[in-house]
């Protein structure tokens, strides 16, 4: 296990769309600045958030935004099944992202 690695966790490496680069220093910068470990989580956590947002709406934009629009609030029976359907669509794309290619 790698030396921060939580049991269970992947080092997986992902290149940075040119997009969220920004968001990508800004959180290497939070990151850098505070030292304690428990404040680090708690001060970058949007960050972390935001450059997943934009590394996953990157990789797959149209399903990104179907989920972000079917999945925005509850509603009845239908809108939560195309949320789910949704949330299925994005997950098999960033498979398909993730998946080695030769």
């Amino acid at each position: 296990m790698v030396r921060g690695q939580r049991e269970g966790e992947s080092k997986a490496t992902v290149e940075v769309p040119s997009v969220c680069v920004q968001i990508h220093k800004a959180l290497l910068e939070c990151v850098r600045k505070v030292k304690d470990p428990i404040q680090k989580e708690a001060f970058c956590r949007h960050l972390n958030r935001k450059l997943a947002e934009c590394v996953v709406s990157a990789a797959c934009p149209d399903e990104s935004e179907m989920v972000r629009a079917m999945c925005s609030s509850s509603g009845t029976l239908s809108k939560r099944k195309q949320c789910q359907e949704a949330q299925l669509r994005l997950s098999s794309c960033l498979s398909f992202q993730m998946s080695p290619r030769d």
